[in-house]
């Protein structure tokens, strides 16, 4: 079964975080185990994002959590936030594609 993580975040400075999250990926080439990323910007409340990422399985997502170039991101993402970012940790239960 998929597994999907939402993280909703609120920062004026988006640039840095997206600058951080470039850095992020090239540290996990060939280490990180997210199939997809989907990051998405509210048109209705400025500054708010969401960040959708797809996993095989929770496995693959505390493997890829586990990294240590994800423990780095996460503490170094967190003065670029308007405050605590909010997870929401799903198991996929249909996908329909068209």
């Amino acid at each position: 079964m998929g597994y999907v993580q939402i993280i909703e975040l609120q920062t004026s400075r988006y640039d840095e975080v997206e600058a951080l999250h470039e850095e992020w990926l090239a540290a996990t080439d060939g280490s990180r185990t997210t199939i997809s990323e989907l990051v998405l910007q509210d048109r209705e409340q400025p500054g708010r994002y969401l960040v959708v990422v797809e996993f095989a399985s929770a496995e693959d997502a505390a493997v890829n959590n586990d990294l240590p170039a994800t423990a780095s991101f996460a503490e170094r993402l967190q003065p670029l936030l308007d405050g605590p970012p909010v997870f929401s940790n799903l198991d996929v239960v249909r996908v329909d594609r068209t």
